[in-house]
C-alpha cells in the first residue's frame, strides 16, 4: 500500500499559474523539443525517424479559460495522450474582416507553447470550416457577404479568404517557431473537415476544390503532414482519415499512408429539448482496443474536454451551453470516472505493446472462433531482442468466449478485447473496469475552510442556499426602441440585417383592421393567424406590444393567432437565433429568420400578404446596445428594485452582486428557476440558459455497454430540463461584489437562483481478484528481469480525489463478496472483518491511495475457494493541509 504526495488545496489552485508563468520566461522562449521531423509510411507517422502509436486528446482552447488551460494539458498527458488535437476558430479570429483577435481564450500561441513545455505535441486543425457544434461551422458570418462568394467549392472569392486565413495561421506558427522541425510542438496539420459529407452536392466543382485546397496547403512550406478527414478521394501527399464512433475497418485511399483515426467520438452533444448522451467506457475502449488491433497508428479522443460554449459560440440549429460531450475530463476539468481512469489503463497497454506495433509492418491474424479473432505483432526491437505483442477479440454482443491461443486459455467477455503486451499474459481487457467510480456533487457555496470539519458532509442538491436576496430589475422595450432603425418593403433576412451581432432582430408593421374583420371574427368564432412557411429557432409575435405567443424549431412551419383591434394595430414579428447552422452544404444560404410566403390568414376580404408589407426593423435589444450586462456601464441604466413576491415578467433584465463560494471547485450558477436568456457575470457572457425539458421517453433505465454504440442509446434526463447549471470560470470571479446580469424572454424568479460548486464528492472503486495486475507494474525492474512473475502480483484499487482534496471517510468497505452498486453497496455473506480498518489506515487524509486485493493485504481470507471482491465507497474533501511550500 502507498499513498500519493499530499498537495494542499491553495498550491493546486496556484500550480496551473506557476507552470504558465516559467512558461514564458527566458529559459521557457526557446525550443521545447530538440529539432525534429514528422513524415509516415503505411504503418504509421514516423516521429524523430521512429514510427509510433500516438494517442490524442480533443481540446479546444476557447472552450475554456487561459487559466484552466495547463490543467487540461497536465491530465490529458496523465491519462496517457501523446498528442492535443485542436481545431482554429476563424470566427474567434477574425470577428470583423481583416481585425484578428489571438488574446485571451483565443490565444493560441500560448496554447500551442503550454503543449510543447508538457512535451505533448498539437495536431491543428487550421480547416477553416470546423463543424465542431460552433456556430457557422467556425466561419466569420462577414465572410458571407463577400461578392459572389460560394463557401467550400471551386470559388475563387472563398479561396482567396480561405487562403488568407490559413497562411495567416500556418506563419502564425512558424513565427513562433512552433513546428517540430523548429523544436516546436506541431507535428501534423489539417486542411478542409468532412468535406466528403457534402462533396456530391457541390459536383465537379467540389472535385476541383478538393485539389485546389490540398495544393494550397501543401504549397505553405509548413514542413509537417497533412490531412483530410473523411475524405476518400485526398490527394497522394495528403492522409485521408476516419471519423466516427468506430474505425477499426477503416482503410486510407493508398497504401502508402497510415490508418489514423482523427474523430473518435466518445460521447455527443446536446440539443436544447433533448436528453443527455453517455458513452460507455467500456465500448469506448472497446473501439480504441480495435483500432489499433487492426492497424491503426494514431487515435483522436472527440472530445477530451468538451468545455464550454460561452456567449453566442454554441452551433445550430439549437445546441446548449454545454459542451461537456461525456468526455473523459468534464466540463469543469474534472475528471470523469471511471471513464478517465479506465482510458488511462487502456494508453498504458497500448504502450506496453508499443515495440511490437511498430515493428510489424502488418499483423498475423488468427481466427479463434466464430466471432473471435486474434492480430499478433511481432518482429525485433529496438535493442535487437524479439518483440510480440497480441490482441484477442470477442466481437459477440452477448456470449462470453473461452478460447485457446499459443497453447493457453483466455476467457473474453463479450464485446471486448484483450490486450496482451508480451503475447501471454494479459494486460487489459476493455470489458472490466478496474478503474474507480466518481459521483458528482453539486454544493451549496460553503463557510470558509477554517470553520469546516475534514468529515463534514456532503452538502446535497436540494439543499439550496440563494445567491442574492437583492435584485434589481429593469424592462427591455418590446419593439422598436432606438433611432438606429431603417424601413424597408418586405421580410428581409434575418442574418442579412443582424450580421450576426445579436440574436434578436425585431420587425414592425402596421395592421388596419375593419369593423367587418372584427364582425367577421365574431360570426365565425374564429382568430386571424400569422402563418409562415418556415422559420427556424425562435419566433414572438407581439400585437400592440402584447406577446401573441411563441414558435420554437428549426424550419418549421409557423402559425400563431392573434388577436387585433378595430382601427391600426402594430404588429412585432421578433426572430432570434439560437446558434447558426454548423454542419451541411451551402452554409452560406442557411441564414435565418423566415422561409417562403408570410402572411395574415383569416380577413374578411381574404389573406394579407406580409411580404408586401412596409416593416420597420430594429437589430437586438437596447440594453444589449448599452451594455447594462457589463461593469463600466450597468450603472447609468435605470435599475429599480425588485420586489420578492414580483410577478415573472417577460423581456426583463435583472442583476444582483454575489461573493464568490470558498475553495477551488468549479463554480457554477443553477438557473432552473428561470425560463430562457442569456447571463454575464462581470461582463462575461457565460452563454444562452434556457429551461426547456427535455422529451420524457427515450432514455435507458439500464446502459448496457455491448453492441455498437450510437447517441440514442444509454441517454438520461428525460424529462428534466435539459440544462440547469451553467459555468463560471473563477478566474472571472473576484472574491466578492460580482456583478451578475441576466436578460430573460420568458418569464423567471432570480430570487432562486444559486451559486454551486461541483466536486468528486464520491469515490468508488469495485476490484476483484480475477482483475489483472497493475499496468504501472509491469514496467517495474522486478518483472522486466523475471525476479517476479505476472501470475505472482495482486490486483489493486487506486482511490483518488480531484487535486486540493483529500479522502476524508470511507462510508463502505468489504473485502469479500459484496453486493450492490456506487452509493448502494452492502455486505455480503462473506466480508473481512479488517476491511473498514485495513481501507481506512490506506486512505483517509491522502488524495490518493493504492489498496491490495488479496487475502494478504486483508489478513485473511474470509472465504475459501471462492472469488473475493473489494468493494470501497470514500467521500473527498477539501484538504486543510497549509504545510506544502513548494514544488
Amino acid at each position: 500500500m502507498a499513498e500519493s504526495t499530499r498537495i494542499p488545496s491553495l498550491q493546486w489552485r496556484l500550480l496551473p499559474l506557476m507552470i504558465a508563468s516559467l512558461l514564458f520566461s527566458p529559459i521557457a522562449s526557446g525550443s521545447f523539443f530538440e529539432p525534429f521531423n514528422v513524415s509516415y509510411d503505411h504503418r504509421a507517422l514516423i516521429v524523430a525517424g521512429k514510427r509510433r502509436m500516438l494517442v490524442s486528446a480533443g481540446i479546444h482552447y476557447p472552450r475554456a479559460t487561459p487559466e484552466m488551460w495547463p490543467d487540461l494539458i497536465e491530465k490529458s498527458k496523465e491519462g496517457g495522450a501523446d498528442v492535443i488535437q485542436t481545431y482554429v476558430f476563424w470566427s474567434g479570429h477574425e470577428p470583423v474582416k481583416g481585425q484578428y483577435n489571438f488574446e485571451g481564450r483565443y490565444d493560441l500561441v500560448k496554447f500551442v507553447k503550454l503543449i510543447g513545455s508538457s512535451g505533448l505535441y498539437l495536431h491543428l486543425r487550421i480547416g477553416p470550416y470546423v463543424c465542431a457544434e460552433w456556430n457557422f461551422g467556425g466561419f466569420p458570418v462577414w465572410l458571407r457577404d463577400v461578392p459572389s462568394i460560394e463557401f467550400r467549392t471551386n470559388n475563387e472569392p472563398f479561396k482567396k479568404e480561405m487562403q488568407r486565413f490559413v497562411t495567416k495561421i500556418v506563419d502564425l506558427m512558424r513565427e513562433a517557431n512552433l513546428f517540430c522541425w523548429q523544436g516546436g510542438p506541431v507535428i501534423m496539420l489539417q486542411i478542409e473537415n468532412e468535406y466528403g459529407d457534402v462533396e456530391k452536392s457541390y459536383g465537379q466543382k467540389g472535385k476541383d476544390y478538393v485539389k485546389w485546397a490540398a495544393s494550397m496547403a501543401l504549397g505553405l512550406g509548413a514542413g509537417v503532414p497533412w490531412v483530410m478527414c473523411k475524405q476518400t478521394d485526398a490527394p497522394e501527399n495528403i492522409i485521408d482519415a476516419c471519423n466516427g464512433y468506430y474505425c477499426d475497418g477503416f482503410k486510407p485511399n493508398s497504401k502508402t499512408k497510415p490508418v489514423l483515426w482523427t474523430e473518435d467520438w466518445d460521447g455527443w452533444y446536446t440539443k436544447w429539448g433533448g436528453s443527455l448522451p453517455h458513452r460507455p467506457a467500456e465500448d469506448l475502449a472497446f473501439a480504441v482496443a480495435r483500432f489499433y488491433q487492426r492497424g491503426g497508428s494514431f487515435q483522436n479522443y472527440y472530445m477530451y474536454f468538451g468545455g464550454t460554449n460561452f456567449g453566442r459560440t454554441s452551433g445550430g440549429p439549437l445546441y446548449i451551453t454545454s459542451y461537456d460531450y461525456d468526455a473523459p475530463l468534464d466540463e469543469y476539468g474534472l475528471r470523469s470516472e471511471p471513464k478517465w481512469g479506465h482510458l488511462k489503463d487502456l494508453h498504458a497497454a497500448i504502450k506496453l505493446c508499443e515495440p511490437a506495433l511498430v515493428a510489424a509492418d502488418a499483423p498475423e491474424y488468427r481466427k479463434l472462433g466464430s466471432n473471435q479473432e486474434a492480430h499478433i505483432y511481432h518482429g525485433d526491437g529496438e535493442n535487437g531482442g524479439k518483440v510480440c505483442a497480441a490482441f484477442l477479440a470477442n466481437i459477440d454482443e452477448h456470449k462470453t468466449a473461452y478460447v485457446k491461443f499459443n497453447g493457453q486459455s483466455y476467457t473474453l467477455p463479450p464485446w471486448s478485447v484483450s490486450i496482451l503486451p508480451d503475447c501471454r499474459h494479459v494486460a487489459f481487457n476493455t470489458a472490466k473496469v478496474g478503474a474507480q467510480t466518481s459521483v458528482k456533487m453539486v454544493e451549496s457555496a460553503r463557510p470558509s475552510l477554517g470553520s469546516m470539519s475534514i468529515l463534514r458532509k456532503v452538502v446535497r442538491q436540494d439543499d439550496v442556499s440563494y445567491i442574492s436576496k437583492s435584485w434589481m430589475a429593469l424592462k427591455e422595450p418590446i419593439g422598436i426602441w432606438g433611432e438606429n432603425t431603417f424601413t424597408c418593403l418586405g421580410l428581409l433576412e434575418h442574418l442579412n440585417v443582424t450580421k450576426d451581432q445579436s440574436d434578436y432582430l425585431w420587425r414592425k408593421t402596421r395592421i388596419s383592421v375593419s369593423e367587418d374583420d372584427i364582425s367577421f371574427w365574431k360570426n365565425n368564432g374564429a382568430d386571424p393567424t400569422v402563418s409562415i412557411d418556415s422559420m427556424r429557432d425562435v419566433l414572438r409575435v407581439f400585437v400592440n406590444k402584447q406577446l401573441s405567443g411563441s414558435v420554437v424549431g428549426h424550419w418549421v412551419k409557423a402559425e400563431q393567432p392573434v388577436q387585433f383591434v378595430q382601427g391600426n394595430n402594430d404588429l412585432y414579428l421578433l426572430t432570434q437565433t439560437v446558434g447558426l447552422q454548423n454542419y451541411g452544404a451551402f452554409l452560406e444560404k442557411d441564414g435565418a429568420g423566415f422561409r417562403g410566403k408570410a402572411k395574415l390568414t383569416g380577413f374578411k376580404n381574404g389573406d394579407v400578404d406580409l411580404s408586401k408589407s412596409s416593416w420597420t426593423y430594429q437589430v437586438g435589444l437596447k440594453g444589449e446596445a448599452d451594455k447594462i450586462f457589463t461593469v463600466e456601464h450597468n450603472e447609468k441604466a435605470e435599475w429599480s428594485t425588485l420586489e420578492s413576491d414580483a410577478s415573472p415578467s417577460i423581456f426583463m433584465w435583472y442583476k444582483t452582486y454575489f461573493d464568490t463560494p470558498d475553495g477551488t471547485d468549479p463554480v457554477v450558477l443553477d438557473l432552473e428557476s428561470m425560463g430562457k436568456g442569456q447571463a454575464w457575470v462581470n461582463g462575461h457572457h457565460i452563454g444562452r440558459y434556457w429551461s426547456i425539458l427535455s422529451q420524457k421517453d427515450g432514455c435507458d433505465k439500464t446502459c448496457d455497454y455491448r453492441g455498437a454504440y450510437n447517441s440514442d442509446k444509454c441517454t438520461t434526463n428525460c424529462g428534466k430540463p435539459t440544462q440547469t447549471r451553467y459555468h463560471v470560470p473563477r478566474s472571472w470571479l473576484k472574491p466578492s461584489s460580482n456583478l451578475l446580469v441576466l436578460f430573460e424572454e420568458t418569464g423567471g424568479n432570480p430570487f432562486k437562483i444559486s451559486a454551486k460548486t461541483v466536486t468528486a464528492g464520491i469515490l468508488c472503486g469495485q476490484v476483484s481478484e480475477s482483475h489483472y495486475p497493475p499496468l504501472r507494474k509491469w514496467s517495474t525492474p522486478s518483472f522486466m528481469n523475471g525476479t517476479i512473475s505476472m501470475n505472482s502480483m495482486a490486483p489493486e484499487m487506486h482511490l483518488r480525489c480531484e487535486e486540493g482534496n483529500v479522502i476524508s471517510s470511507i462510508e463502505f468497505a468489504s473485502y469479500g463478496t459484496p453486493r450492490g452498486s456506487c452509493e448502494k453497496f452492502s455486505t455480503g455473506k462473506c466480508h473481512a472483518s479488517t476491511s473498514l480498518s485495513i481501507v481506512s489506515e490506506a486512505c483517509q487524509g491522502r488524495n490518493s491511495c493504492f489498496i491490495e486485493v488479496s487475502n494478504t493485504a486483508f489478513r485473511s481470507d474470509p472465504c475459501s475457494g471462492i472469488l473475493k471482491t473489494l468493494a470501497v465507497m470514500a467521500r473527498c474533501s477539501p484538504s486543510q493541509d497549509t504545510s506544502y511550500l513548494g514544488f
